[in-house]
């Protein structure tokens, strides 16, 4: 049994250390292999490797997949006519030389990208320093990225990366100037909005005095339409009762005592005393000769 024991401990022990000699390199990786803590190759091909057990030689894997650096903090940029602007930016970049990349950063990516972001800002101070807030609004954002990047390439080659793009996400002014913009802003929409109502008001009131004469005049011709209307119809109804009273002598005189009865009895609190049998009262008596209205009391 102790043997089969020490046979089994001896395979095991075989297996390890060809375990330990094998490494698989994935596609999107680079495979740095240290001999006694020096860096001794650099393998950039997929697939199954060898190398010599720990402790004579160990491997360190790095990303060869593009990455992205976004700006870590939005610092104030003046332009040529010194006013401030905050610019949110990124750059991709891509390790191309693993060996170089270690020497310069060590095996960590954070490394590399603290060192890079002061470098981008400081490109960018200098693109955007020799343009005005128009240019970096309107015309000129790619010729900043295209200035920032090559700015960048010679730098990019001592980390042992390149850098693939630089865009500019968002360009705005800093705060301060900002708020002062806003009321600027503010004030000139107030204006124009007062502007406006001060025309509303007086189309306002041009349209009311127009409205109001438009409707004094036809008040006027209604009034004048309705006087002549009436006019006719008074002469129309004089010629009618002229001609019934010159027809009828007692039908003229029956139509007088009703009048008269009317103006005598209009109010219901008139006290009249007259004998019922006066030349007044005739037309109820059923006579035709006309009646005088007695004065009232």
């Amino acid at each position: 049994m102790n043997r089969i024991g020490f046979y089994i401990a001896g395979v095991l022990l075989v297996l390890m250390l060809l375990f330990s000699t094998v490494f698989v390199v994935d596609q999107r990786q680079f495979a740095v292999v240290y001999a006694l803590g020096e860096i001794k190759e650099v393998v950039t091909e997929p697939g199954l490797k060898f190398k010599m057990p720990p402790p004579f030689q160990n491997v360190v894997f790095l990303d060869r997949r593009i990455q992205t650096l976004d700006s870590p903090e939005t610092r104030p940029i003046f332009t040529a006519e010194k006013k401030s602007l905050v610019i949110d930016w990124l750059i991709k970049w891509q390790i191309t030389d693993a060996r170089q990349f270690i020497l310069n950063n060590g095996v960590d990516i954070r490394n590399v990208e603290n060192r890079l972001s002061p470098i981008v800002q400081a490109a960018f101070n200098e693109e955007v320093t020799k343009r005005t807030v128009q240019q970096m609004l309107a015309t000129d954002r790619e010729r900043v990225m295209q200035g920032v990047r090559s700015r960048l390439t010679d730098e990019a080659k001592s980390f042992g990366i390149d850098i693939v793009d630089v865009r500019i996400k968002r360009v705005d002014f800093s705060a301060n100037i900002t708020d002062s913009i806003y009321r600027r802003m503010e004030s000139e929409r107030k204006r124009v909005a007062n502007e406006l109502r001060s025309t509303g008001a007086a189309e306002g009131e041009k349209i009311r005095a127009d409205a109001d004469r438009q409707r004094e005049v036809i008040v006027a011709e209604a009034y004048r339409d309705a006087q002549k209307v009436q006019g006719e119809g008074d002469a129309r109804a004089s010629a009618l009762f002229a001609d019934s009273f010159g027809r009828d002598p007692q039908f003229a005189a029956f139509y007088r005592s009703l009048s008269a009865y009317r103006s005598a009895f209009r109010g219901k609190s008139d006290v009249m005393v007259v004998d019922p049998n006066s030349e007044f009262f005739r037309a109820m008596r059923g006579g035709s000769a006309p009646a005088t209205a007695p004065a009232k009391k």
